[in-house]
C-alpha cells in the first residue's frame, strides 16, 4: 500500500490565503515607503547641482540613457501612453505624452539650470528673450512661439519612475503606486505678457532624482555648436558613463534614437555625428566595427568633461 502525505484541502486553502495576505502586506509596505519618500522629496530643499554653471548643464542619468528625449525629425512625434523607456533590476521608467525631441532637452536642461539660481522656495523668473539667448537661439516671433510650444510639451509629459538600491530597497518611486503622483518633466509655468517673462515651476522631487550626483554634465558651449540632433543625443549618453572607452551596439543606438528607417541610413547619420563629436573634442577615435558576437557596434574614447 502507498500512503499520501498530501496536505488536506482546507489546509491548502489556508496556505493560499496566508500567501495572498503576505503579498498584500508587502505591497502595502512598498506603497507606504514610496509615499514617505515622496513626502520627504516634496519638501522644498535647495536645488544645488555640483558642476552645473553657465557653461555646463545637467541631466539625470536615467533620463539621459533613455529615449525620453530623442533626435526625432520635426513634424513627426509619436504619442506615448505609459511607454517603458528604461527597465532593469534597479530602474523602471515610463512616460506619457508626445515624444520629446532634442530641442525639448535643451529647453528642459536650461530650465533646470535656472532652478539652481533661484532662492529656496521661489520659482525663477526669466525673460523669454534671455531664455532663448541662453540656448544660443535667435529671438523673435517664431522663436517665441517655438519656446512656448516646447514648454507646453514638457509640462504635459509625465513620468512614472521607480529606482532601487543594490539591496533591492526603494530609493524613490513616483507614479508607479496609487499613493504617489506622476512626475511632470516641467511642473508648469506662468507667462507674463507685458514683460515677456516666464515663471518656471519644477517639482521639488527632481532634487532627489538628481541626488547623489547621479547625473551627466553636459558641456553647454559644445552642445550649442552641434548641427545634428543625433550628436546632441550621443553627448547625453556619453556623459552617463565614467568609462573611457565606450561601446554600444548599433541596434541599441538606433532604438534609443527612435529611428524607424533603414539601418544603413541610420549608420550614415551615426558616422556623421561621431565625426562632429570628434571635431568638438567630446570623443576621439570613433569607429564602427563588428563585435565578437557578430553585431555592429560603435566604439569611441570619451575625453575629459
Amino acid at each position: 500500500m502507498t500512503s499520501s502525505t498530501r496536505v488536506p484541502f482546507h489546509k491548502d486553502n489556508n496556505l493560499l490565503r496566508l500567501s495572498a495576505a503576505m503579498q498584500r502586506a508587502q505591497q502595502k509596505a512598498t506603497q507606504a515607503l514610496a509615499a514617505a519618500a515622496e513626502r520627504q522629496a516634496s519638501t522644498p530643499t535647495p536645488f544645488m547641482l555640483p558642476g552645473i554653471n553657465e557653461t555646463a548643464r545637467a541631466i539625470p542619468n536615467y533620463i539621459a540613457r533613455s529615449a525620453i528625449f530623442a533626435p526625432v525629425r520635426r513634424g513627426w512625434r509619436a504619442m506615448h501612453d505609459d511607454t517603458v523607456f528604461l527597465e532593469g533590476s534597479n530602474i523602471l521608467l515610463k512616460g506619457s505624452g508626445k515624444q520629446l525631441s532634442e530641442d525639448h532637452a535643451d529647453i528642459w536642461m536650461h530650465a533646470m539650470y535656472l532652478q539652481t539660481t533661484a532662492l529656496l522656495g521661489e520659482a525663477p523668473v526669466i525673460n523669454r528673450a534671455d531664455f532663448l539667448r541662453g540656448m544660443g537661439r535667435p529671438t523673435g516671433g517664431s522663436a517665441y512661439e517655438w519656446l512656448h510650444e516646447g514648454m507646453k510639451d514638457l509640462a504635459r509629459f509625465t513620468l512614472c519612475i521607480e529606482a532601487r538600491r543594490k539591496d533591492g530597497s526603494v530609493k524613490y518611486s513616483y507614479g508607479k503606486h496609487p499613493s504617489t503622483r506622476v512626475l511632470a518633466m516641467l511642473g508648469g509655468f506662468d507667462y507674463h505678457e507685458p514683460t515677456g517673462s516666464y515663471t518656471l515651476y519644477a517639482d521639488p522631487r527632481w532634487a532627489q532624482i538628481f541626488g547623489n550626483r547621479e547625473y551627466a554634465l553636459v558641456d553647454w558651449a559644445k552642445r550649442l555648436q552641434m548641427r545634428h540632433d543625433l550628436s546632441k543625443s550621443l553627448q547625453r549618453l556619453i556623459g552617463t558613463s565614467a568609462d573611457i572607452q565606450q561601446k554600444y551596439s548599433l541596434d541599441i543606438l538606433k532604438q534609443r534614437a527612435q529611428y524607424t528607417g533603414r539601418m544603413r541610413d541610420f549608420r550614415t547619420s551615426l558616422e556623421r555625428s561621431l565625426t562632429e563629436l570628434e571635431e568638438l573634442e567630446v570623443i576621439t577615435k570613433p569607429r564602427i566595427e563588428t563585435a565578437t558576437r557578430g553585431h555592429e557596434q560603435a566604439v569611441w574614447i570619451r575625453l575629459d568633461r
